[in-house]
């Protein structure tokens, strides 16, 4: 018995988890403000895109960092030439080929006026000057050969062979001094991270801004479609209440016509708000990223929307608090930094540590031999302007206007802010004060529809009486949710104003 009454229990829960199991897949979405602006953060396109920029001025300001840091270059090249360079002129390699020749005429003629002068003396008889002058002939005839060998050999030594050259280098240059400019580029990339971080922030307050505001109209329709709901029921209860007086003979037909205006008016006025409700909460869903078709419930829709006891949001220092001022003063700094820029190139002197390595063939260490060969070395370089028509004189003046538009469109923009920030005070006040009349006209609209009710049904009012004040009673509810709305939107736009969103 124990284990038949065990298995129908089993089947049992297993029965209710079935039926419950579609009803939990159809329970709708509960939406507070919080995941709203956590999905709208996540989900933002711009913001996205905000981001990246914020990660590539991150990347920047890394690679402005290395310009402290020495930098490896290599080179390689190949050069074909029609002619090669030539160490010796085109007189000095003719003189070198014939370089025995020239060297034993000269000779021969100083032998010849020797000789002649020893057989004038009777030295030596003419018989034996001519012996000497035969064995002397056949002599330089050999010293000749030889010398303009010699010579040949020396000019061929000389020759280069440059038609074809080839060259490489790895150079080393470290920066010792650019006149500030490394400096004023580094705070230049981190400035632009900041602003990049700025509009990062301004972006992120207008779409919080756009989905609170969104939030808060879908609570306010919503609110809307319970009154027109329940204004509905009240017209209808009326419309029954008249027929059977009809019926009964109480009340003309016309009353009944009245009311069946009243009625269709009604639902037409629940037609409007259920369709504004809809889109409205498409857009919410665009906003948030989610798709048009997805069911949800607001987490305000059924509380008391009454923030009378909220304190007013306090003002902080606008100046740091709104991204719009933070990015106009980043502008002033980047025009300064401009400058810095400009006086560094065109009015500083700039030194640099070089070294590496050089290697060429032909290579010019051992008389231009067709090998690679290569030497180290190391050295200072130092650039100084010296004059540049005033180049850098009109630069340096333009960054100095730029500086001074930005100082005074930060100040337009700074006035204009504050401005702002007393009108949305001014806003939050009127709707505070907005909420507590409309609460006071509720309570006074819906004593009015009680009385006239009352009367209606004794027979001490008309028709007419009762669809006034259940019109006022409308009207006055409205008024009351636009008023609740209207503290929310309006203490939205002072934290907006005070860049604390």
């Amino acid at each position: 018995m124990k284990k038949k009454k065990k298995t129908a229990m089993t089947r049992v829960l297993m029965l209710v988890m079935l039926v419950l199991l579609p009803m939990a897949g159809k329970a709708q979405r509960v939406l507070t403000l919080d995941s709203c602006r956590q999905l709208a953060i996540t989900n933002n396109k711009q913001l996205g895109v905000a981001r990246t920029k914020k990660e590539m001025a991150s990347y920047d300001m890394k690679s402005a960092r290395t310009k402290y840091l020495p930098r490896v270059d290599a080179m390689a090249g190949a050069e074909l030439m029609s002619k090669e360079i030539s160490i010796l002129n085109n007189s000095q390699k003719d003189a070198l080929n014939h370089l025995g020749t020239n060297a034993v005429s000269g000779m021969g003629a100083k032998v010849t006026d020797i000789m002649t002068g020893m057989v004038q003396d009777g030295t030596i008889t003419p018989q034996m000057a001519q012996q000497l002058g035969q064995q002397m002939g056949v002599l330089s005839s050999s010293l000749a050969s030889m010398g303009d060998d010699l010579g040949s050999t020396i000019r061929k030594a000389f020759r280069t062979n440059t038609h074809s050259m080839y060259a490489g280098a790895v150079m080393l240059t470290q920066p010792l001094y650019m006149g500030g400019s490394i400096k004023a580029l580094n705070r230049v990339a981190e400035l632009k991270s900041d602003m990049a971080d700025d509009n990062y922030d301004l972006l992120l307050q207008n779409v919080l801004y756009e989905i609170d505001a969104t939030y808060w109209l879908a609570v306010s329709l919503r609110q809307k479609q319970k009154l027109a709901g329940s204004y509905l029921d009240l017209v209808k209860q009326l419309h029954d209440d008249v027929y059977k007086m009809i019926n009964e003979g109480v009340a003309i037909r016309a009353d009944g016509l009245n009311v069946d205006v009243r009625v269709n008016e009604a639902e037409m006025a629940k037609m409007r708000v259920d369709d504004n409700l809809a889109l409205v909460k498409m857009l919410l869903c665009q906003l948030c990223g989610l798709p048009m078709d997805t069911e949800f419930t607001l987490a305000d829709e059924g509380k008391e929307l009454s923030t009378a006891t909220e304190p007013m949001p306090t003002g902080g220092t606008i100046a740091t608090d709104r991204p719009e001022l933070r990015l106009l003063q980043k502008t002033i700094d980047l025009t300064e930094q401009a400058q810095r820029v400009v006086t560094a190139t065109h009015f500083r002197p700039q030194v640099a540590l070089t070294g590496g390595y050089l290697l060429s063939n032909p290579n010019t260490f051992n008389g231009f031999e067709r090998r690679f060969s290569g030497v180290w070395n190391v050295g200072i370089v130092a650039r100084m302007p010296l004059w540049d028509w005033h180049d850098g004189k009109y630069k340096l003046a333009a960054s100095r206007a730029a500086t001074t538009i930005a100082k005074l469109e930060r100040s337009d923009v700074e006035e204009k802010i504050s401005l702002q920030v007393e009108q949305e005070r001014f806003k939050v006040r009127e709707a505070y004060r907005r909420l507590e009349l409309s609460a006071k006209h509720v309570a006074s609209a819906e004593e009015n529809l009680r009385c006239a009710s009352l009367g209606f049904r004794e027979g001490v009012m008309n028709l007419s009486e009762v669809m006034t004040a259940q019109t006022a009673w409308e009207s006055a509810h409205t008024q009351k949710i636009d008023a609740e709305i209207e503290v929310q939107l309006s203490l939205l736009g002072l934290r907006k104003a005070l860049g604390q969103l």
